[in-house]
């Protein structure tokens, strides 16, 4: 169980798969519910901090070479896009960016925005996690077949 746990930790660490993809792999290795929600969680979270105090550092360095400055550009060009779109409701938006639970949002794509967008640390951070745990609940549920076991309803 340690060892599949500890995928469901190092799965939930990868941008774009996150726990999007570490729950629905800890539900076919056969771990309880809760062990993959509390993992996976702390594993999408471990990154958020890093991201939120280094990616600007990261792009600066990035920018002293013509091939990766266009990365930059584009995200940083895209990352305002969202933010203007966001307008006062940028905390709820980034909290619900992150908690969709679709490839390509997430805690990383989130915490890129915040910190391209200089959202101030505590609150992007608090967003990631209300994001990370609103995403969880979503997926778990999914996943363990809540969801499904009340299909009859529909």
């Amino acid at each position: 169980m340690l060892s599949k746990t500890l995928y469901v930790f190092m799965i939930s660490m990868i941008p774009i798969i996150e726990l999007r993809g570490s729950i629905p792999y800890a539900a076919g290795a056969g771990l309880p519910w809760y062990v993959a929600f509390i993992t996976a969680v702390i594993g999408n979270l471990l990154p958020v901090p890093f991201i939120l105090l280094f990616v600007k550092k990261v792009f600066d360095w990035m920018r002293k070479y013509p091939k990766l400055k266009k990365i930059v550009d584009f995200c940083e060009n895209k990352f305002a896009k969202k933010v203007e779109k966001a307008g006062n409701t940028a905390f709820w938006t980034l909290v619900g960016f992150i908690a969709i639970p679709l490839p390509g949002t997430g805690a990383w794509t989130g915490s890129g925005i915040a910190a391209v967008c200089e959202v101030p640390f505590k609150k992007a951070l608090l967003a990631a996690v209300i994001g990370v745990l609103i995403a969880a609940t979503v997926v778990t549920m999914i996943a363990y077949g809540v969801l499904a076991g009340l299909s009859f309803l529909l």
